[in-house]
């Protein structure tokens, strides 16, 4: 059953459905102001926080704790470097299987998941090397 969603609502979906991007809610408050769709931050915490709990939007936390926020496609993975920030997808998923296994032994509905690997990449581990000679 899809609840009654409000104006805010339809209105952040409808953006984070034309960025197609992970935003922070920061820079999407900055987006809809800049769309002429001015709302609150609080607003646009709130909203996201109800498409969160409804199923359509993940949040995902990166460096800095900050979250980004997405409409749910299939489950993204990703190697984050702790130094510039930098994220890469990775394409395999090892725990499809084990999400159904969840999914039927504790009959638990799960919307998403997220697999993430933290560390350094290529350039800052040049970068770090460079400075140690």
């Amino acid at each position: 059953m899809k609840s009654h969603r409000t104006r805010s609502q339809d209105r952040i979906l409808k953006v984070l459905q034309t960025l197609n991007r992970a935003i922070s809610a920061q820079d999407l408050y900055i987006e809809m102001r800049n769309r002429d769709q001015a709302m609150g931050l609080a607003t646009v915490y709130r909203a996201l926080e109800s498409l969160k709990l409804e199923g359509v939007v993940q949040a995902r936390a990166v460096a800095g704790g900050e979250a980004l926020y997405s409409l749910i496609q299939e489950d993204k993975h990703h190697l984050t470097c702790l130094q510039c920030g930098g994220s890469i997808p990775i394409d395999e998923c090892p725990v499809h299987e084990l999400e159904t296994q969840l999914n039927q032994s504790y009959q638990f509905k799960i919307y998403y998941h997220m697999l993430e690997f933290f560390g350094l990449c290529t350039q800052c581990q040049s970068a770090n090397t460079a400075g140690d000679s």
